[in-house]
């Protein structure tokens, strides 16, 4: 089983729809600073963003922003965390916060969210790293995505058994469960 000392959270700079995301951000904030896990992530105050950050420095955690000249230019540096670093590029942000993490959450987001849990899905994949990575699936947002997984497998482009490459769950704790319990999957991907 993997330690687990600091999560990289891949989360939206929006709210989402209502306050429910907003309230799973701060959720899952509160469940990392309970079990004494560091956060890195995107570094900006902004929606669940900052919620997440927020809520974890509310409760004592450690949370390090990760963020990029540009967005820091733009006056969006969350201003409490515990530490930040600014990169040059979002390609450089994306291979630090892979670095510093020994696990990955998605949390729901828009397209660069989605596009930074694939990566780190891909990567795991590929052998190129061993890192648990999860969805944090608040009301069933990350079902959709599940649904085209469970098509990619009907269409024989992914094994069967990496469906459970990665962890998904509805409740924050069950999630980080998952996460401190995960096993690899050890099936090669090519089917052919």
């Amino acid at each position: 089983m993997p330690v687990i000392r600091t999560v990289a959270v891949y989360c939206g700079s929006n709210k989402g729809q209502g306050d429910t995301y907003l309230r799973a951000a701060s959720e899952l904030g509160a469940v990392l600073v309970a079990r004494d896990i560091r956060i890195v992530y995107g570094g900006t105050h902004k929606g669940l963003m900052g919620a997440l950050a927020d809520a974890a420095l509310a409760g004592g955690g450690h949370v390090t922003g990760v963020i990029t000249e540009r967005l820091k230019g733009k006056g969006h540096t969350h201003q409490h965390l515990n530490a930040v670093e600014t990169l040059p590029t979002m390609q450089a942000r994306k291979k630090r916060m892979i670095e510093m993490a020994d696990a990955f959450v998605a949390m729901p987001g828009g397209i660069g969210t989605l596009e930074e849990f694939m990566e780190v899905w891909t990567l795991n994949q590929l052998g190129e790293i061993a890192k648990p990575a999860g969805l944090y699936d608040a009301q069933g947002y990350y079902q959709p995505l599940m649904g085209m997984v469970d098509h990619m497998i009907a269409e024989k482009f992914l094994p069967p058994s990496h469906r459970n490459a990665i962890v998904v769950q509805q409740a924050p704790a069950d999630l980080v469960d998952g996460l401190i319990n995960f096993v690899p999957v050890t099936t090669q991907k090519w089917m052919s």
